[in-house]
């Protein structure tokens, strides 16, 4: 049986995400000094400081249990959205590409919380003098534009919409009900 033609996209932008986050990973891991060293890109602006979360985004911690628990919503995050996605009605254009950023940024974080238990490889540093951002990777970027994207209004006409399977059938056109328009 084919792949749902959504589902399908969203798996290429997840795929596109992974591979993405796992070079720019190694090549973080193999070019960067030890953790916490920063290397000047633009400046003092952006730099790229080695850093491995243990927690999720914005250090966020919920002790031992952290590596299960993040793991674990990654893994529904993902199944969810697949879900969806299997139920969307085209064009979902936006939605899928939506979906596909964030699948792909929780699958690759959730890949360095299986793989071993450092953390998530962080590096990219972005701030001014003692104002700084978390640091953050391809992963997060991509969880973050994708989770804009599904907030922000339907600009596809028409919106994309779920199917449910529990609606009735919608009435032929030029149906009348008896009811006066």
């Amino acid at each position: 049986m084919p792949m749902n033609p959504l589902r399908a996209q969203l798996a290429a932008v997840a795929a596109i995400v992974v591979a993405g986050d796992v070079l720019t990973k190694q090549v973080a891991l193999a070019s960067l000094p030890a953790a916490g060293m920063p290397v000047e890109v633009l400046g003092e602006v952006v730099r790229f400081t080695l850093a491995f979360n243990k927690g999720a985004a914005f250090g966020m911690h919920v002790g031992g249990w952290s590596r299960v628990i993040f793991s674990l919503i990654a893994f529904g995050m993902v199944g969810a959205l697949w879900v969806i996605a299997g139920r969307l009605q085209a064009p979902a254009t936006r939605m899928v590409i939506a979906m596909g950023l964030v699948c792909g940024g929780a699958l690759g974080n959730l890949l360095d919380r299986l793989r071993w238990d450092r953390g998530v490889v962080d590096f990219i540093d972005i701030g001014m003098d003692a104002w700084r951002f978390w640091t953050f990777n391809l992963a997060d970027s991509a969880i973050t534009v994708g989770a804009i994207l599904l907030l922000l209004p339907a600009s596809e006409s028409p919106p994309a919409r779920v199917a449910s399977p529990a609606a009735p059938p919608a009435p032929p056109a030029g149906d009348s009900s008896g009811q006066a328009a």
